[in-house]
């Protein structure tokens, strides 16, 4: 739309077939980042940009909205510290509930504090990319499947890529958009005249899903109180009511999505904590996904990172690290902030 020329190089054979097909599908308010971060920042500007979007496009979507509980007492002062985070990032629906309206609005949850998120909802995330690549399309960009990216070279005219597949070829480009998801630290290693120090280390966190067989019991998404550097196990709906649980966290070496049933009791376990009432054999193994961490399991939750020419010294080159959660939400927010980065 910016009157440029533009190529999606692509590895796959589709759009999304990693991270962006395999999460919790949920458009989040805002609520978990620290004030000043691009998380923050981009998640709550997106999240009404995408609101909006959906409604223009027809893009399958439900403004839920979800409780955020403790199950203990101890657990309390975190609940309050999320509210405290939300109204510094410009949350300011949030509802604190007595326990009664607790009861009242989730009957199967035990807690002994929450509030309510109005404005955290649910999305068709396949639908919301068909929408993507066919605006991409319709304004003449190309979008070449099979094309992975074998490696790169800073000149003086450009950045050239050499792209493999069945048919190889080499791209000399003025502007290149590194957003390769859990590859894009890979990618970046590859630009000979990048200096190394401006790529970061590369992690992947698996994350388990179940579903819950059977009817569900919740009305809106239901979050306990966050673990170590993830949100926990909490209750996610799907767009036909399907209720499902996760993600768990297990540090990996590489992209594997095979599932370890052996985590089921684990699963068990962390959901009995405030859904009391589930019972044995109703958790069915559902699907795996993998988060694109830039930090490590002992390591606070990195921001997000976005380097331009400013950060690294290459004309025209734009690299997305850590686009995890809440990167669906912040999607149209992270688009406008590096096009603006590159006029």
């Amino acid at each position: 739309m910016a009157g440029r020329e533009v190529i999606v190089l692509e590895a796959e054979a589709g759009i999304g077939e990693h991270t962006s097909s395999r999460n919790s599908e949920v458009i989040h308010a805002g609520l978990y980042y620290p004030k000043g971060s691009l998380k923050a920042r981009f998640c709550v500007e997106g999240k009404h940009l995408l609101y909006d979007y959906c409604a223009e496009r027809g893009i399958a979507h439900q403004r839920i909205g979800k409780i955020i509980v403790a199950t203990a007492d101890d657990e309390i002062p975190a609940v309050r510290s999320y509210v405290e985070k939300a109204n510094a990032n410009g949350v300011t629906d949030l509802r604190w509930l007595g326990i009664e309206e607790l009861r009242e609005l989730e009957p199967e949850v035990r807690c002994v504090a929450g509030f309510l998120s109005p404005s955290t909802g649910i999305i068709d995330s396949h639908g919301l990319m068909l929408a993507f690549q066919g605006d991409a399309e319709n304004h003449g960009a190309s979008i070449v499947f099979h094309s992975p990216v074998e490696r790169g070279a800073v000149t003086g005219d450009g950045i050239e890529l050499a792209v493999g597949g069945a048919e190889p070829m080499n791209l000399l480009c003025n502007t290149v958009v590194n957003s390769a998801g859990l590859f894009a630290p890979e990618v970046a290693r590859k630009l000979v005249g990048l200096p190394a120090a401006h790529v970061p280390p590369q992690y992947f966190a698996k994350a388990h899903y179940y579903s819950l067989t059977g009817r569900s019991p919740f009305h809106r998404l239901v979050y306990p109180v966050a673990t170590h550097a993830h949100l926990g196990v909490h209750v996610t709906l799907d767009l036909a009511g399907q209720a499902r649980f996760g993600p768990d966290v297990e540090w990996i070496d590489g992209v594997d999505y095979t599932f370890d049933y052996s985590r089921e009791p684990l699963f068990y376990e962390a959901i009995r904590r405030y859904y009391p009432g589930l019972k044995d054999g109703a958790l069915s193994p559902a699907y795996t996904g993998i988060r694109p961490k830039i930090s490590g399991p002992k390591e606070p939750a990195a921001d997000f990172r976005i380097d331009g020419p400013r950060q690294h010294g290459v004309p025209g080159l734009v690299n997305l690290f850590g686009i995890e959660s809440p990167g669906l939400t912040a999607s149209l927010a992270i688009g406008r902030y590096v096009s603006a980065m590159l006029t």
